[in-house]
């Protein structure tokens, strides 16, 4: 699980139970995307919530949860990430 600490000392990440955060202090999770199928049962990634992109159609639920994953680690935590 990565953990990105903005300079502001507030903490990014993608959501996992790997860590307990309320254990850094206080939480606000806030859903990223959803991911749903569609009428031809294929399955669509949106990022709208982030303001992000629609993406897909996926064959399978898995790709897309996968694409979710790298687009947010690209375009969010990358963006959080200090610059050295």
């Amino acid at each position: 699980m990565e953990l990105v600490v903005e300079t502001r000392g507030t903490l990014r990440c993608m959501y996992s139970e790997a860590i307990d955060l309320a254990t850094i202090g206080r939480l606000s999770i806030v859903r990223g995307s959803v991911v749903e199928p569609d009428s031809e049962g294929h399955w669509i990634t949106d990022l709208s919530p982030i303001n992000g992109p629609i993406l897909g159609p996926f064959l399978s639920r898995s790709i897309a949860l996968a694409v979710e994953r790298n687009w947010i680690e690209e375009h969010i935590l990358a963006a959080a990430r200090p610059s050295i």
